[in-house]
């Protein structure tokens, strides 16, 4: 039988006694109920009844003797009296009917009628007794009291007494019963669970039993196992068919294949072991061998260590030599040879002789295991013994023979020992190739070494035989004094000499001439040299003077320019409404004059970076037609304002694509072409594109107009700084003389040249003609960014002509721009319909933005694209689209920008944004309210993903909220600030349990207290981060705790909001929740919608807060003060930065500190050194202003410790927005 089955026919017969068991007591217990109401509940109530009656009787007694012996009726106690007591007779009444009503035997209902009747009685005298009073018979209803009235009071009492003495006795035999009743339910109840539990320890004994046995034998096989055992002595023979039997299968199924699987295990451990032991004795081998540093010594060491590495008990090494023609192997070392010791020949072999030889031809292992024992013996000086086997192993390197090894033993090698000897002998062939390399070179120096000796002893014969010459000519004088006594003979010779002598000292005095021009040559080179390292550093001096000179010369020219900017354009915009029309256009002329003398400013400031080479070049891959169409952009509005004709024409076998920097090649052109338009009042300007074939592979551009022309003297001074054709005081054109100086040296720097053609009163053209390098020439390159690791797309670009030695074909007129930039790709602004889901791109690469208009389209959006930044802006605010694909990159205005200005916004701020660039700012596009950030370049896999979360954040009509708090209170209260209809709100309370619902759904945004009493919030956000699935999810810190600057870093690495508690935490709480779930503010219930209101409003912001203004300079102080209290806020002043430290230490409850650079006494980098020096200060807000605008200055700034930075002049609507920036966080 099986378990089960037995299991059920037990507990079914348990169940069946249970059952009776609690019917008889279900049955008892209903009776007892039905004796308790008879016996208790309803006679009670009779009980009450009739005490309350006799109550009421002596009640109304009461009150009728006080009626009558009160003499006067009109008094008011009597009428009190007169009328409590009709009230409790209408009471006695109702309660002597209830009485009869309830009667239930014959005994209670007389004991009952007698009651009603003597109440009858006392019911007749108080009417008559009532009636003689209200008549004024006072005596007469004293008298009636007196003789009747008291008799039936007694008798309603005495019948009354009589009916709750029935009652009892009826209640005292109730009880008697019940408990005649419930001794037998206790008898019975008692006898059937004795009966159960007999019944039920008997199953349990059978039950119990049949398992102990079954169990007794799975016992024993499973500690049998336990000790691994698994012979069949320990396996379970199966008897029974039920699920024991069907256990005992399995385990004896599993001992079986355990037994093979510790088989296979000890195989694995074997061969483990085996690749130890190799490796680890190669090891060693490797580090013996390469301590030897001659050949006898390698060979002896590496035969002695091998032979007891394999258990070899003959070896022997022979080296592979080479004499003239002939090869041979000699034996180098041996192991346990017996070879006579007095006989000093070693044995030799040749290649293809024995075996040996033989191993060395064939360059292959020979082994050797029968008949070993006839020819091979191993003697020791007990005796000697047979060899089993003999073992020839050629070593090898790089396919040459440079020894042959040789072992015999007395046991067989194994597969690992052969492998080992492989090994080994491949270590012995790179150490007889380093010995040997080690050798050549000792004998190489060994010869260079004679070869200087032998120099040495050739150098020294030369210096005998230079003595010996000295000596000879000693010899010769001596001999030419003995001819002196010869004046015969010497007297031609005398004067020969003397001619001699004359010209030897005319050639002196030319070499000492000679010297002393070489000497004052000399002295003139010294001198030139020391006038040169002087100009040098004159010239240095100039450059450096320059550069300070430009800096300085910035700073104060932009000083009061800031000012002048920043009140003109307050005047400008007239808010207060005070100002003529007339006035508000002078103060526009002079915020243009303002814009005009700054951009001089730039351009002398390029100039000097040109000059000073300060410049850098950026070369990267630019589209020729992308180019041309931005500058038919800029361009076509100047001409159509001027009534010229403009056209651009790029010849068919200019490449498409070219290398170089696109910024410095347009500002040339601009430069060009804004001459061109300047100079011409009539006729056209052409700006033609085309390749220079002969030569150097260059694309020229050529900028032609009808003019008038520049004389041919005066062609190159043109392209000197501040010069014009014409200069004269009454010259027709303005202009600084800038614009073709710096386009010349930007010229240079992309590495080719402008020329000039013109003819006074003829018009000019002016050609820039660059290096042409093509996309072809950087394939290279390519390869080495795609092998980077970043993950690119190159985009289908159409294939360029390729470039013909033959005449350029005629040229092919561009297509003329769009009329603004935003036209560049068609979109479908003009078919959107109600129901429509609408997408903005926000892209300037135009190919970059077809692709994306064709996978929007494709996934059913209606695409909107925009080429500017500030075009996008405007469309978003005009159009409200589902969703924005934002670049970051963008001109005008750049994306950051954008979406500061989009989440601002009520109206667009719950628009989902995705923003894409090449730079990765994954944190900052997060934080600031982005719901995906993507780098480009991206796959096509990565477009589509990010479509996909586009869509499913579109289609998501409800947001998810995940609120990590542990205190009750305050849980309560986050919940009530956030809730509404559009936001599901899911609750957690311990770390752990935040992880399992983020594990389990997906959430928009997460709140989370610090203060968890499970886990550290650190350790929290790490868990979150280290998943893939969570690294992108908004979170939200809400806490009462001030952190320190190193905590509060590490917190801003995983949190894109941390919110401090406060008055005004709730309000930035709701706005942060609101910001990450993109949630529509006009949905909000009003309450909420108003704190939102109040605070992304201008006056809520800036109003009341405290901002300290460091600047030396008044006129600045003025503008800048009147700015920022135009906006309630609260300005100190402060002229140098140690006045600005002194008011800090006053005043600490600063909201923000403007600092300038340049200042007396303690300059601003200095001043924020100081500042941040302070850890009080650590998160102040210090925005640096600065005139310099000279290369590095916002690094120099950031260093010093600023937050962020602004050039001067400064633009009002940007520096509030900065402030407003830096005030929110």
């Amino acid at each position: 039988m099986k378990i089960s089955t037995k299991l059920m026919a037990g507990f079914g017969l348990l169940f069946i006694l249970m059952f009776v068991l609690a019917g008889i007591g279900t049955t008892r217990i209903s009776s007892i109920d039905e004796s308790l109401d008879s016996a208790f509940v309803n006679r009670f109530n009779k009980t009450r009844m009739a005490y309350t009656a006799r109550s009421d009787v002596n009640t109304i007694a009461k009150y009728m003797a006080n009626l009558l012996l009160n003499t006067d009726p009109n008094q008011l106690g009597a009428k009190e009296n007169l009328t409590k007591a009709n009230t409790y007779k209408e009471k006695l009444k109702e309660g002597v009917a209830a009485l009869q009503k309830s009667a239930d035997s014959d005994v209670e209902k007389q004991l009952t009628y007698e009651t009603v009747k003597s109440t009858e009685n006392f019911m007749t005298y108080l009417n008559q007794a009532i009636e003689l009073y209200e008549s004024g018979k006072i005596v007469e209803a004293n008298k009636l009291r007196t003789d009747i009235g008291v008799t039936y009071q007694d008798q309603v009492t005495d019948s009354v007494d009589h009916l709750t003495q029935y009652l009892d006795d009826n209640v005292q035999k109730g009880i008697n019963e019940f408990k005649a009743s419930n001794g037998k339910t206790l008898l019975m109840t008692i006898l059937l669970t004795v009966a159960a539990l007999v019944i039920g320890l008997g199953i349990m004994y059978w039950i119990m039993r049949s398992l102990s046995r079954g169990l007794a034998l799975l016992t024993g096989m499973i500690k049998g196992f336990s000790n691994g055992r698994f012979d069949p002595g320990y396996r379970v023979e199966v008897t029974t068919t039920d699920e024991f039997g069907k256990v005992a299968d399995v385990f004896n199924t599993m001992a079986d294949d355990l037994e093979e699987l510790m088989h296979n295990e000890r195989t694995f451990n074997k061969l483990n072991e085996d690749q130890a032991w190799l490796k680890s004795n190669v090891a060693n081998m490797s580090m013996l061998l390469q301590d030897q540093t001659n050949m006898h010594d390698l060979t002896n060491s590496f035969i002695s260590e091998a032979s007891r590495m394999i258990g070899a008990t003959f070896g022997a090494v022979y080296l592979l030599e080479r004499e003239g023609m002939r090869t041979r192997l000699v034996l180098s070392s041996a192991y346990a040879f017996d070879k006579d010791p007095e006989d000093n020949l070693l044995p030799e072999f040749a290649l293809g002789q024995g075996l040996v030889g033989q191993a060395a031809a064939d360059g292959r292992r020979i082994m050797v295991q029968d008949e070993v024992d006839k020819y091979l013996t191993i003697q020791s000086s007990f005796g000697q013994l047979d060899a089993k086997y003999l073992v020839v192993e050629p070593v090898v390197s790089e396919e040459e023979i440079g020894a042959v090894v040789e072992f015999a033993g007395l046991k067989m090698l194994s597969e690992k020992e052969l492998d080992l000897l492989e090994q080994l002998t491949e270590n012995l062939a790179v150490s007889i190739g380093r010995i040997r390399s080690r050798e050549r070179v000792e004998e190489l120096l060994r010869m260079s070494q004679a070869l200087t000796e032998e120099l040495q002893s050739q150098s020294e014969e030369l210096i005998s035989q230079q003595e010996e010459l000295r000596t000879s000519n000693e010899k010769l004088e001596e001999q030419t004094k003995a001819l002196k006594a010869s004046e015969e003979l010497l007297q031609s010779q005398q004067e020969e000499l003397e001619q001699n002598n004359e010209e030897l000292l005319r050639k002196t005095k030319q070499l000492q001439i000679q010297v002393q021009e070489t000497e004052l040559a000399n002295r003139q080179i010294e001198e030139a040299k020391e006038a040169l390292e002087k100009q040098a550093f004159e010239l240095a001096m100039a450059s450096k003077y320059k550069s300070e000179f430009l800096a300085n010369m910035s700073h104060e020219l932009r000083t009061p320019l800031n000012s002048m900017l920043i009140l003109s354009q307050m005047l400008a915009e007239n808010k207060d409404s005070n100002l003529y029309d007339k006035q508000v256009e002078y103060a526009e002329t002079i915020h243009s004059s303002g814009s005009d003398l700054l951009k001089l400013i730039n351009d002398v400031l390029d100039l000097s970076k040109v000059e000073a080479g300060k410049v850098e070049v950026q070369d990267e891959y630019v589209l020729v037609p992308d180019i041309m169409e931005t500058i038919q952009r800029s361009f076509e509005q100047v001409a159509r304002k001027k009534s010229l004709g403009f056209e651009i024409t790029i010849d068919h076998a200019v490449p498409r694509m070219l290398y170089t920097d696109s910024m410095r090649l347009e500002q040339i052109l601009r430069n060009l072409l804004s001459n061109a338009f300047k100079f011409t009042s009539q006729g056209s300007v052409h700006l033609h594109v085309y390749p220079v074939l002969e030569g150097t592979p260059q694309i020229a551009f050529s900028v032609k107009d009808t003019g008038i022309g520049i004389a041919e003297e005066k062609q190159q001074l043109i392209f000197e700084a501040f010069q014009q054709a014409d200069g004269t005081t009454s010259r027709q054109f303005g202009g600084t003389g800038l614009g073709l100086s710096i386009s010349k040296q930007l010229a240079g720097l992309l590495g080719g040249t402008i020329e000039i053609c013109s003819r006074e009163g003829e018009g000019s053209t002016f050609t820039l003609f660059i290096p042409q390098r093509q996309y072809s020439e950087r394939v290279g390159g390519a390869s080495e960014a795609a092998a980077a690791g970043q993950e690119q797309q190159v985009l289908p670009l159409p294939s360029a002509p390729a470039v013909s030695p033959l005449p350029a074909p005629a040229p092919m007129p561009v297509k003329p721009a769009p009329k603004s930039a935003q036209r560049e790709v068609e979109d479908d602004r003009g078919t959107i319909a109600d129901n429509d889901k609408v997408l903005l791109i926000v892209e300037d690469d135009v190919h970059f933005m077809n692709v994306l208009v064709d996978m929007a389209r494709s996934r059913g959006f209606k695409a909107l694209v925009a080429m500017q930044g500030d075009i996008g802006l405007q469309m978003a605010k005009e159009y409200k689209p589902d969703g924005i694909i934002l670049d970051i990159q963008l001109p005008i205005v750049d994306g950051w920008s954008i979406l500061v200005q989009l989440k601002n916004n009520a109206e667009t701020r719950h628009i989902p944004v995705h923003v894409m660039s090449v730079v990765d700012e994954v944190h900052q596009g997060l934080s600031m309210g982005a719901i995906a950030y993507m780098r480009k370049p991206s796959s096509k896999d990565v477009l589509e993903q990010a479509f996909v979360e586009l869509e499913g954040f579109i289609d998501q009509n409800l947001r998810k909220l995940l609120l990590v708090e542990d205190d009750p209170v305050q849980l309560n209260n986050l919940i009530e600030l956030i809730r509404h209809d559009d936001v599901i709100i899911e609750v957690a309370l311990t770390a752990d349990d935040a992880i399992v619902k983020l594990r389990e759904q997906h959430f928009d945004c997460m709140v989370l207290d610090i203060g968890l009493a499970d886990q550290s919030a650190f350790d929290l956000l790490e868990r979150i981060k280290a998943e893939e699935e969570l690294r992108r999810l908004p979170i939200v810190i809400y806490t009462e705790k001030e952190y320190d600057k190193k905590d509060e870093m590490r917190l801003k690495k995983y949190a894109e909001s941390i919110i401090i508690k406060n008055v005004k935490s709730p309000e930035r709480l709701l706005d942060e929740t609101a910001l990450f779930l993109h949630r529509v503010e006009e949905t909000l219930p009003e309450e909420k919608k108003q704190i939102l209101q109040r605070l992304h409003s201008s006056e809520a912001v800036f109003s009341g807060k405290k901002v300290l203004l460091v600047d030396d300079d008044i006129r600045n102080v003025f503008a800048l003060s009147n700015l920022l209290e135009g906006y309630n806020m609260k300005v100190l002043f402060a002229e140098t930065g140690r006045q600005a430290l002194s008011i800090l230490e006053k005043e600490p409850d600063l909201d923000l500190v403007l600092m300038d650079i340049m200042m007396p006494e303690m300059d601003g980098y200095q001043a924020m050194k100081e500042i941040r020096s302070m850890p009080q200060f650590d998160n102040l807000p210090i925005i640096a202003l600065t005139a310099k605008a000279m290369r590095d200055d916002r690094e120099k700034c950031i260093q010093a410790g600023a937050s962020d930075y602004i050039t001067k002049p400064i633009n009002n609507d940007q520096l509030m927005s900065l402030i407003r920036v830096w005030l929110f966080k």
